[in-house]
């Protein structure tokens, strides 16, 4: 892998050089988890939302095989735009880069491009964990997100984990793991569009410069990944019974279409922007802003940059 080629965005190259804030997005939100145009609308919000303060974004994405690192206007909107595009996890990106693919990033890849080129801090949403068991032989889906935390030294910022999820044994799989889950502002870890899941997360910090330093120092223990997970903005959280009610359907007609892996995620969250007359894809596009913008300031709070 030290041979990895980079396709590093000249904005993005300089920053790291000069030793300025830059923040990692992903791109299978823009690819899978929104529809069009709302999806292109997200992405240039987000980096929008970066550079306003004071940092450097850095959409990650397969590009004809090459892993990159910060793409052009047109890049975006063809990632928007462009139908079949692959998703890629870790797994995944040998065989993109020498099929020569079209891919958009998961966390988990994302977090591997990123920490390969030097980054410290990524956004998104919210990250994958442990779905329910479902079906006859109860058997878990777990996303590689989670392990991918254990192994690879970035700060990842989000709105939890997606309220999909099995949240309970996210969260004890990520205990397992030993991967921080730390509130930004809060002591109750993030439902996804909900405002919390009422469970505790291990520790609270309410700064930039508090959790950059809680980073800086769980990296000088040799760890890994960490979530820092903020409620997204209050205005937009839905209200639980309708979520949930909204939820138990879509589920229902996963499970009866046979959908499941990667495709599964893309499903419920279709659904249920459908059944919630778009609050759920509101919600979605504002708490990404909203994780984009604190990336930012945390990465700036470093004291060389982020």
């Amino acid at each position: 892998m030290s041979a990895l080629p980079l396709d590093i965005h000249p904005e993005v190259s300089a920053a790291l050089a000069e030793r300025r804030p830059v923040v990692a997005l992903e791109s299978t939100l823009i690819a899978h988890g929104l529809p069009w145009p709302t999806n292109l609308e997200t992405a240039r919000q987000a980096e929008a939302a970066v550079r306003a303060e004071g940092a450097v974004p850095a959409t990650v994405a397969i590009w004809e095989g090459r892993p990159t690192l910060g793409l052009e206007a047109r890049q975006l909107e063809q990632l928007a735009r462009q139908p079949g595009v692959r998703k890629a996890s870790r797994r995944d990106l040998a065989a993109a880069i020498v099929h020569k693919a079209f891919a958009a990033t998961t966390v988990a890849a994302t977090m591997v491009l990123a920490q390969r080129a030097g980054l410290r801090v990524f956004a998104t949403g919210g990250i994958g964990g442990v779905h329910p068991a479902a079906g006859p032989n109860g058997k878990f889906d777990i996303s590689a997100d989670l392990l991918e935390l254990a192994r690879t030294p970035v700060a990842v910022v989000c709105a939890g984990a997606k309220g999909i999820l099995d949240l309970a044994a996210t969260l004890e799989m990520l205990e397992t793991l030993s991967v921080p889950v730390v509130g930004y502002g809060t002591e109750e870890f993030p439902a996804f569009l909900l405002a919390s899941s009422g469970l505790p997360v291990c520790a609270r910090v309410d700064s930039p410069e508090e959790a950059a330093a809680l980073c800086t120092a769980h990296w000088s223990l040799g760890g890994a990944g960490l979530v820092l997970a903020q409620p997204l903005p209050a205005e937009t959280a839905l209200e639980p019974a309708d979520f949930h009610r909204a939820l138990v359907r879509a589920e229902t007609q996963a499970r009866a279409e046979g959908i499941r892996g990667p495709a599964l995620t893309p499903f419920l969250l279709a659904r249920l922007a459908e059944w919630t007359d778009g609050r759920t894809l509101r919600a979605n596009q504002a708490l990404i802003v909203a994780n984009a913008r604190l990336a930012a300031r945390i990465a700036a709070a470093f004291p060389r940059g982020g």
